[in-house]
């Protein structure tokens, strides 16, 4: 009979275990290299890109009233034989690219 409990026991263990685990993980920021992975499929959908850049630490940010915890990157491209380099912010849980500038 002690073999059932045990089994009963290690069960229940590992499915609150793995829903522990579970939501632990959702509310984890991106890691900085993920996010810029994610920014750079989106700037590749309008072209090739020449290079990137992104912060390593993520910084808090207030847009249209809602606090966001953002990284801040760039990347360039090479368009008509000119370089220009974007800006951009990607929110650091959902890997959203939130927004886009051209640097002058």
């Amino acid at each position: 009979m002690d073999w059932k409990k045990t089994l009963v026991a290690a069960g229940a263990g590992a499915i609150i275990g793995y829903a522990v685990a579970k939501q632990v993980n959702e509310y984890q920021p991106l890691s900085p290299e993920k996010a810029l992975k994610i920014a750079k499929q989106v700037f590749k959908q309008q072209g090739p890109i020449s290079g990137s850049w992104i912060h390593m630490k993520s910084e808090s940010l207030e847009k249209d009233e809602i606090p966001y915890t953002v990284y801040r990157g760039g990347v360039s491209r090479s368009i008509d034989g000119q370089t220009k380099q974007y800006e951009f912010l990607v929110d650091a849980f959902t890997g959203t690219v939130l927004d886009v500038s051209l640097v002058a």
